[in-house]
């Protein structure tokens, strides 16, 4: 008998969490396709991936084989891009620069919300020391400058001179980044994880006696994933800016990795003798950029009305 005068009550309780969240993502995708910037970021989104997973759909030509006969050669018939100073051409690296490039910005947002998300939960859930303890830690990280916590994280991992390959030199990029950016994914986690706690629906979860595992896995969680899902949208396109940005300082991405940040730092000192070296790896980051943005904004005003 009391399991059937239990199970009533807890199909009630489970009820309203799961409506509301199909409910979100329901109304969140029919938002979307009416947003007319949505479907530009997904079409700009769609080429820089089909460039980056196949390559050889846009150039055949290798883009580490350089003849110095071609050397600074400007756009023209053979290049349509030119040509950098070892001769090697400036399409074909662009083209094959969309791949590290991409995978840094994925895996740090991945890494970013993951780790972000579950020190959230925790925090916002248990209100007790762990919130504590996991906020002063967050407060450390978030409070060292990107730039300056770059610096010191890579030049730790290596050694002057230090051959490393391209495998290796991603993760510790994308180590670096997540480092330094997880505590801002883990206060809005937090902050949606206490706000979802205080629902009815938690409290009658717990008073019927559902454990804290069970609370968090069917009732916070899903109703808490939409803030962390917008900042990761738009974070993408910031993470692939963070690449760009420490391999132009010398300490990120390298030989013999391609990337638009190794492009634009190995032809910044030569900008007047071979501009386009620089101006389309540039343009590329920041159409890729701005596409990311574009999709963030999108997601944010779909699933997060509050945030517009």
């Amino acid at each position: 008998m009391s399991e059937l005068a239990t199970s009533p009550d807890t199909a009630r309780d489970e009820g309203p969490a799961v409506e509301e969240t199909r409910g979100l993502w329901v109304d969140g995708w029919a938002d979307l396709r009416r947003r007319p910037r949505f479907w530009i970021a997904a079409a700009l989104i769609l080429v820089l991936l089909l460039m980056a997973l196949v390559p050889s759909l846009f150039t055949s030509v290798d883009p580490a084989v350089g003849e110095l006969s071609r050397s600074r050669q400007p756009p023209g018939d053979g290049a349509v891009f030119g040509y950098d100073l070892q001769g090697r051409d400036v399409y074909a690296r662009t083209i094959y620069g969309a791949a590290p490039s991409l995978a840094v910005g994925f895996l740090a947002t991945l890494g970013t919300m993951v780790i972000g998300s579950l020190a959230g939960l925790l925090a916002g859930y248990s209100q007790g020391w762990a919130d504590s303890l996991l906020s002063r830690i967050g407060e450390v990280f978030a409070g060292l400058p990107f730039v300056l916590g770059g610096i010191v994280i890579l030049t730790s991992l290596n050694d002057p001179g230090e051959i490393v390959g391209a495998e290796e030199l991603v993760f510790q990029v994308v180590l670096t980044i997540v480092v330094l950016t997880w505590p801002v994914a883990m206060r809005i986690m937090r902050a949606a994880a206490i706000e979802t706690a205080q629902q009815d629906y938690v409290k009658a979860a717990r008073a019927l006696g559902a454990g804290p595992f069970r609370i968090v896995l069917r009732h916070i969680l899903p109703n808490t994933l939409a803030p962390v899902l917008v900042y990761g949208a738009i974070q993408f396109g910031v993470f692939i800016g963070a690449e760009a940005t420490l391999s132009f300082l010398g300490i990120g991405l390298r030989d013999p990795v391609v990337s638009w940040g190794v492009m634009i730092a190995e032809a910044k000192d030569r900008v007047q003798d071979i501009p386009w070296a620089l101006f389309f790896p540039a343009g590329f980051l920041v159409v890729t950029v701005l596409a990311f943005v574009m999709m963030g904004d999108a997601v944010r005003d779909a699933l997060d009305p509050r945030g517009r």
